[in-house]
């Protein structure tokens, strides 16, 4: 069932889990990713870029699509259809398209702007029965054209976004997007404890989930992160299966080049990396 992010990410905060975003792009990942929560009983928030919204040729199309799949697949879990790092301008059109959360990245604004605008759409979000997240200290990398230096956030400064009403809040505490550098540092647990320390139960959001260690996730998770953003993983293991499919001929093998059968090893592979996050980061069995 579509619900907002909001009751799912406190329950987590309570029950000291996290429950996962994964992105979509296509219709057979919405697919995979619903059926694997169903299937495995958690709660999971479907993210959707401004791009890959673009992609799908706007975010009606990914709305209507997302409810109908969740009717004719009887999903029941709680799922939440989130925009990924939006835009003033996008969370409006998502608002209206039928979102049931939205992001508004204004983490690249000065910390006044960002406060202002952050205000007004939390308030048009809550208006309209929506939950919102808001971010504080750039993630580093690029992801879908937004590039972040990968600051860490001031935890006073999340303190104020955090006191304007938002529901969950996303903090960079060196986290990057797509592949993490042999050279990367780690997470600033620091940071985190006193981002903690201020904001009490907020739930917070680590994104740039694919590559950090386990040990580091759990650690994330004891500090208050209660949602976790995989898409490069997701992306990876789609191009993995699908490559391995077309190097062995299988596309060459009788009907192998219908669509259906050539993205089906992808489908899977989404499907397999999802449910391993999913017992990562503690969600399975708690829709």
């Amino acid at each position: 069932m579509l619900v907002t992010a909001t009751e799912m990410l406190k329950k987590a905060v309570e029950g000291h889990y996290a429950i996962g975003q994964f992105n979509i792009n296509n219709l057979e990942w919405t697919k995979a990713i619903l059926l694997t929560a169903q299937e495995n009983n958690s709660p999971v928030i479907l993210g959707v870029s401004e791009g890959a919204g673009k992609y799908m040729t706007g975010f009606g199309t990914v709305a209507a699509m997302v409810k109908a799949m969740i009717e004719s697949l009887g999903i029941t879990v709680p799922v939440a259809l989130h925009l990924d790092h939006g835009t003033y301008e996008g969370c409006y059109k998502c608002i209206k398209a039928g979102f049931s959360s939205i992001m508004f990245d204004g983490s690249h604004f000065p910390i006044d702007e960002n406060i202002a605008k952050t205000t007004e759409l939390v308030h048009a979000a809550h208006n309209m029965g929506l939950s919102i997240e808001a971010e504080v200290g750039s993630i580093g990398g690029e992801e879908d054209g937004v590039v972040g230096a990968g600051e860490i956030a001031d935890p006073a400064e999340c303190k104020m976004i955090a006191d304007l009403g938002v529901d969950f809040l996303a903090a960079g505490i060196g986290n990057i997007h797509g592949k993490y550098p042999e050279n990367w540092k780690g997470l600033d647990f620091d940071a985190l404890a006193k981002i903690k320390e201020l904001i009490g139960d907020l739930p917070l959001v680590l994104h740039g989930g694919t590559g950090i260690p386990a040990d580091m996730i759990k650690k994330a998770i004891s500090l208050g992160v209660a949602k976790i953003n995989v898409n490069t993983e997701c992306q990876l293991y789609f191009q993995e299966a699908t490559r391995k499919y077309i190097e062995e001929g299988k596309d060459l093998q009788g009907k192998g080049y219908d669509p259906r059968k050539l993205l089906a090893p992808g489908y899977e592979g989404i499907k397999a990396i999802v449910k391993e996050k999913m017992e990562l980061f503690g969600s399975i069995g708690k829709a």
